[in-house]
């Protein structure tokens, strides 16, 4: 009997979910996803084109917004297949180590876009508060150590995850709310003790998310309290603004990041369609926003765009 269970365990696999109650219309709820990942995919390679073909664009900032970019190419390539094969296909099976795959690198680069978007605060505090030694403080080879420093932060703090995720057992036919695998959904279709998952999990969330997110805000503070000290109103407005693209992308980022921790620790049974629009939320809008909200707010990129469409 043991041996017929565990094969039984083995043999099971998660059922991904679209749109709940919309499965009859899934093809053409296909339409817009396929839009946002094929405008999203061409956004964030084409600030990536712009900032490598344009020296004057090779500042700290900008090759910062370049690791950004690749990041979020990144999470668009992690979730598109299972997402599009949902809505065009119906496959909604996925097996326990290709969603433990899937969670692993999900996971790793929203913690890497976390980390580079830390270091893009600490960049503009650097810029505003100490602009005579920007140059020097963020030097290339700097620059190449935190990017890489974001890397190893991202893979070996989520390392464990699968690992922890591949020890327990898990009911067949487990039903996800999500087109994609995350963490914290997937600990708790497991039939065993999850309280070390839980407490890793906690843990990973303080020391990253929590953490970057506070010591942006303290960056601002003293942003702010640098510009604030500013004798011309025309020279704060200045300084603020290089703020404002950040500032835009890191709302992106936390906002539907922080909603759904709460939602999944604290709400025991929230809307399953709220569930699904804001997993979406949370996983497409950043990567979708991102171009737009610097090619718009950031006069550099601005203006290197328009040059190459007025050619």
């Amino acid at each position: 009997m043991p041996a017929v269970n565990d094969t039984k365990f083995q043999l099971a696999v998660f059922f991904l979910t679209g749109i709940p109650g919309r499965e009859d219309v899934h093809v053409w709820i296909s339409i817009p996803f396929c839009l946002i990942y094929v405008i999203s995919i061409l956004g964030n390679s084409f600030i990536l084109f712009i900032i490598k073909t344009d020296p004057s664009l090779h500042e700290p900032m900008y090759i910062f917004l370049s690791m950004l970019a690749i990041t979020d190419l990144g999470l668009l390539l992690s979730t598109m297949p299972t997402t599009l094969g949902i809505y065009w296909f119906h496959s909604r099976e996925i097996s326990h180590d290709a969603c433990f795959a899937q969670l692993f690198f999900i996971q790793s680069l929203m913690l890497i876009e976390s980390s580079v978007l830390l270091c893009m605060a600490f960049d503009r505090f650097v810029a505003i508060c100490n602009p005579l030694r920007y140059a020097s403080i963020l030097t290339p080879q700097r620059i190449a150590k935190v990017g890489l420093v974001c890397l190893l932060r991202g893979v070996t703090l989520i390392f464990p995850l699968p690992i922890l995720l591949k020890q327990h057992r898990y009911c067949k036919d487990s039903i996800l709310s999500h087109s994609y695998c995350l963490h914290q959904e997937v600990m708790t279709m497991a039939c065993s003790d999850i309280k070390v998952n839980i407490i890793y999990g906690f843990f990973l969330t303080v020391s990253t998310r929590v953490l970057d997110l506070l010591l942006i805000l303290l960056s601002y503070v003293m942003i702010l309290k640098t510009v604030l000290s500013i004798t011309s109103h025309v020279e704060r407005l200045k300084a603020l603004n290089t703020c404002v693209s950040h500032v835009c992308v890191v709302l992106l980022f936390y906002i539907p990041d922080i909603a759904l921790a709460v939602i999944y620790r604290f709400v025991k049974n929230s809307s399953p369609i709220f569930l699904t629009v804001l997993g979406n939320l949370y996983m497409l809008v950043p990567p979708l926003m991102n171009p737009v909200v610097y090619s718009v707010k950031t006069q550099a990129i601005f203006l290197r765009i328009i040059r190459v469409f007025v050619k």
